[in-house]
Formats: C-alpha cells, structure tokens, sequence
C-alpha cells in the first residue's frame, strides 16, 4: 500500500514533539534546521510554504536525524557546519564545534590585527578563528597548528573552501605538540589559542552532546584546566616579534589565574574582555622582551 503523502509542517511538528519529548532544549530550531538540511529549503518554507509535499526519501532521512538528535549527537555533526563569524565552516566528531563566545576572541585579536601581520593559531581545531582572522584581513598569512591530523583535514576543508571564494587568502597547517611543528627561528605578530581548559575531573560532568561526541582531547585542560596556558605562554616569547601579542580565550573563572601565568612568563599590558553574557572571555598581553 503506497503511503499518503505528508506536508512539512507535518513532519516539522512530529519532529519538534520528538526532540521536545527527549529534552532537547532547543527542540523547535533544531526540527527545523534538520528539516530544511534535508529538504535544501530555509527558514522561510516553514511560513510561506508549509504544505509542500516531502517525499519518501526526504521523510526517512528526516526521521534518522531527529533521533541522532534525539539521542543527543550535537546538530551540527548531522549538518556538517557551523556558522561562525558570519561564514559557514565544515564541523564533524574531530573538532569542536565553533562557538558564539569564540568570536569574542576573534574581535579581540582584529583590533590588534594589521595589514600584512604574520598569525599562529594554536590548537587550531577547525580551523575556524585563523581563517575568520584571515578573511576580514589584507594580506595577512597564518599558521595553524593541532595535535590531530583529522581536526587538520577539516582545517584544510575549511581553507579550501573559503580559498575558492578568495584565492588570495594564505594559511598552511602543521600538526604537531604546540610549538613543536613549528620551525625554530619562526616568528609572529600575533599567536591566538583557544586550547582545551577544562578540569580533567569535570569533563564526565558536561552536557551529553559535548562529553560523548566532542575530542576529548580538544577538551581536557589537565587537572586545573590550566596546563596548556602555561605550555604556550612559557614558550610563545621566543616564537613572537618584538611587541607582538599573546590572545587567550578562557574558561569561567580562569582571568586572574591566566594573567598571573602570562605575567610570570614575562608579558606585559595584559588585559581581560569579556564575552556577550558578561563573563571574562578574552586574557591577551604584550612580548617586549628579545
């Protein structure tokens, strides 16, 4: 027997109910961000045109995710991207997924940011704040650096991706331990991290979609969160420019403990901007030292 065909709003409700029943907080945008991925339609097909037909297949597919989603894989490893700094990146389950308050530290570092500067992402992940960095420059080349060869093939997905809209644009990735991908004698104007940093004890206690399906590695900060500040800020002096600037983003209540490591390894005009909730977000200093 064939099966009646259904409309979106349809399906866009038994799909909200789902989510909805399985606490998904955001259960009404999901249901329809799933739905429009599946459909290549957008936000407006819910309003204007909610008695288009969905097909079998469309209606199948829908389904499968929204019990992904339901069992709490983080949307954007269904869609396959992001939007960050206004532009679209490829995520997957080797990187973090980009985050709003993140762009509190891309703003940060472009107040610094020249024409021609020379930039070093630490724990690059996707790639995400180098490449925004390099997008809303002029003639600025960066480096990004990651542990994780798989986060670095999603890196480069993103570089290509946003190199055939601007072939000008010039990145490269290394993967290795921080510093040590780098060539000795190397510098920079600017090096940026948002590295891991939280309390190894307090990743099991995060929500379900960051704990299971985010790089643990990404994530685990050692036993205070703090020791990839200190790797990176005891080091970072002899990979930058006279005058060159240090940007961190932080975990909640990590400011004072930041500003005090990036003290001790000799920065100076060391600041803290906070993010759109109110929260110290941002550590960045200055290297006057040779």
């Amino acid at each position: 027997m064939e099966q009646a065909a259904r409309i979106y709003k349809e399906v866009y409700e038994e799909g909200r109910a789902r989510l909805a029943e399985a606490g998904i907080d955001e259960a009404a945008l999901d249901a329809r961000l799933l739905l429009e991925h599946v459909c290549g339609t957008d936000r407006n097909t819910l309003l204007a045109h909610g008695d288009r037909v969905v097909s079998e297949e469309e209606d199948h597919g829908y389904r499968e995710l929204i019990e992904k989603r339901a069992a709490r894989v983080p949307l954007q490893h269904l869609t396959g991207e992001q939007e960050f700094m206004g532009l679209t990146f490829a995520v997957n389950k080797d990187v973090l997924v980009p985050r709003q308050d993140t762009e509190v530290l891309v703003e940060e570092v472009m107040q610094a940011l020249h024409d021609g500067m020379r930039i070093l992402d630490l724990c690059t992940g996707s790639g995400c704040i180098l490449l925004s960095l390099l997008q809303y420059s002029n003639d600025c080349t960066g480096v990004g650096v990651d542990m994780s060869a798989a986060a670095l093939a999603v890196a480069e997905e993103n570089y290509e991706r946003l190199r055939a809209e601007r072939p000008e644009m010039k990145a490269c990735f290394a993967q290795g331990d921080l510093f040590a991908a780098l060539e000795q004698g190397e510098r920079f104007d600017i090096i940026v991290s948002n590295p891991p940093y939280i309390e190894t004890g307090v990743i099991d206690t995060l929500m379900p979609e960051v704990r299971e399906h985010e790089p643990r590695m990404a994530l685990d900060g050692g036993a205070d969160g703090l020791s990839f500040y200190r790797k990176i800020a005891q080091e970072a002096g002899d990979y930058l420019v006279g005058g060159g600037m240090l940007f961190f983003e932080i975990g909640y209540g990590q400011a004072d403990h930041v500003r005090e490591i990036m003290a001790e390894a000799g920065f100076g005009e060391i600041q803290v901007a906070k993010d759109f909730a109110g929260l110290d977000r941002v550590v960045c200093g200055s290297w006057f030292r040779r």
